[in-house]
């Protein structure tokens, strides 16, 4: 391991991790450590792998080889290699893709209580009751995705931003350790960019979260420590005056965008 982070609290730990499509290296020897509560930003050029990286992460994608491994909070270390997609999210590992995904005919409180960690099943829905701690913890989701005043609205009438909002309190509903976010700031106003980040930021250290991101306006507003990938590999990691400052960032990424 990482001697940095031999004496952090992790939470998730991958090491030596390479997966290949038809010769093409998209991860290539990838080194990634995630603390408990961290707030983490990854960046890189197209076809660096952050998409990769996240489907190894999540189970939908096996590495050919290396680790990675989800260390809970009494010690037992899960190697998620080995778990189909579910079992990772039962773990505690929530994904959210750059496209909203939300019940559009049903109302934004709906949507969260579909979303509660609570019995599964055709039958146990059917029967199930919601409890004064199910109404608790919606409000508290709505209140921090600041959607407590369109509660009752359908979420299909919801703008883009306000669709991302209530997806992540979707998966907030569930409780996760982790948290992944695909580009939340694509096809976000200003306004809704900048909402965006401030609820990300309200987050740590209550979540450990990664946010994969392109806008690096967004990616200032956020950033504690920014992960660069390029070629399936960690080219730079650091705050984001030291990351936007180097030469090889500058060099792969932030050169290609200037010029994109």
């Amino acid at each position: 391991m990482n001697p940095l982070y031999r004496d952090t609290n992790l939470v998730l730990s991958a090491e030596g991790v390479h997966r290949s499509f038809d010769g093409f290296k998209a991860i290539n020897d990838l080194n990634f450590y995630l603390s408990e509560g961290e707030l983490r930003t990854v960046i890189g050029p197209n076809g660096a792998g952050k998409s990769t990286f996240m489907d190894i992460i999540t189970g939908r994608t096996r590495p050919d080889e290396g680790t990675v491994k989800f260390h809970e909070s009494d010690g037992h270390d899960i190697d998620l290699t080995k778990l189909p997609e579910y079992k990772v999210n039962r773990l505690g590992i929530a994904r959210k893709f750059q496209t909203p995904s939300v019940y559009n005919q049903h109302s934004v409180f709906d949507n969260l209580l579909l979303s509660l960690n609570r019995p599964r099943g055709v039958m146990k829905g059917l029967f199930y009751k919601m409890t004064k701690d199910d109404r608790e913890e919606i409000e508290e989701v709505l209140e921090t995705i600041r959607l407590h005043d369109r509660r009752d609205e359908l979420a299909g009438f919801l703008s883009h931003g306000q669709k991302q909002w209530l997806e992540i309190g979707m998966l907030l509903a569930q409780k996760p350790r982790v948290l992944l976010v695909d580009e939340p700031a694509a096809g976000m106003s200003d306004e809704e960019t900048e909402r965006t980040g401030e609820l990300l930021l309200s987050l740590e250290g209550k979540h450990s979260v990664v946010v994969v991101e392109h806008d690096m306006e967004f990616v200032r507003q956020i950033a504690r420590r920014i992960t660069v990938l390029h070629q399936g590999h960690v080219l730079k990691e650091g705050s984001f005056d030291h990351v936007s400052n180097d030469p090889e960032v500058k060099e792969v990424y932030l050169g290609r965008q200037a010029h994109g």
